[in-house]
């Protein structure tokens, strides 16, 4: 159910701290409705939507982009946790750690009542080769600011034919330990309980002992594969996603466009 909330009044002090240190380029809501504010584009949190589990405190995450540098920065606001996050991974390698630490001491001076916490690029999930994977094809930074935008659509459209590459590739991976790690694990403890089974006599428990540490190895390495499968879609899906939400944003710069300019 979605919280109806104005923002102008409910994050008064965060839109002020920001209208001094720079632009508010684009908002993403979940569960919010907009109240007054910047005439920016606006769209739902496509990550906490897709979940579906409604666990997730409402929220709304800001794109601005700090005056003096230029930088971009991704500022998450959860009111009902008294949280404010800086996602570093949606801005990878579109902002300095000055602008960072600038930003950081302006949020911790204007909200002592919050906690302030920077989001770092995971390893485990591979947010860092997902950031490069994006950058690699279209910058956030042309998405938000770029002045061609058929050129830039063209360039997220090509981020999302990769996206689901990437899905029809873990797609294949997961199909090879559905259908080749039983059988093979099964076929291998058979050839090794069969050759081992024949020395065991002369060889004593050792043999043993061999023969269940290689079916572990073996476990073991189709565990990895298969974790590493599991990991593979959620790139891609978090690649596709992020094209789907640069799309979002350019209709949206392309309807306010419209709208400044009277053109229907």
């Amino acid at each position: 159910m979605a919280v109806t909330v104005d923002i102008r009044a409910e994050g008064l002090k965060l839109l002020d701290a920001l209208e001094g240190f720079g632009p508010i380029l684009a908002m993403k809501l979940y569960r919010i409705t907009r109240g007054p504010g910047p005439d920016v584009p606006i769209l739902p949190c496509l990550d906490h939507e897709a979940m579906l589990h409604e666990r997730i405190a409402p929220h709304a995450a800001l794109y601005v982009q700090e005056t003096s540098s230029r930088d971009l920065h991704e500022i998450v606001i959860v009111p009902a946790e008294r949280r404010i996050q800086i996602d570093t991974v949606s801005t990878l390698d579109e902002h300095t750690d000055g602008s960072l630490l600038r930003l950081i001491a302006l949020l911790e001076t204007r909200f002592p009542e919050y906690r302030i916490q920077v989001k770092r690029p995971s390893w485990w999930r591979g947010e860092r080769r997902v950031a490069n994977a994006c950058l690699a094809q279209v910058s956030l930074r042309d998405v938000l600011l770029g002045s061609d935008l058929d050129a830039v659509k063209a360039q997220v459209d090509r981020l999302a034919t990769i996206g689901t590459i990437m899905e029809k590739h873990s797609r294949v991976a997961s199909w090879g330990i559905r259908t080749v790690m039983s059988p093979l694990l099964g076929a291998t403890g058979v050839i090794l309980f069969l050759l081992l089974g024949a020395l065991e006599p002369e060889g004593g428990n050792w043999l043993t002992i061999v023969r269940y540490g290689l079916l572990t190895v073996l476990g073991a390495w189709f565990l990895y594969y298969g974790i590493k499968a599991v990991q593979l879609t959620d790139m891609g899906n978090r690649v596709w996603k992020k094209s789907a939400e640069y799309n979002l944003i350019l209709a949206e710069r392309k309807r306010l466009n419209r709208q400044a300019t009277g053109r229907p």
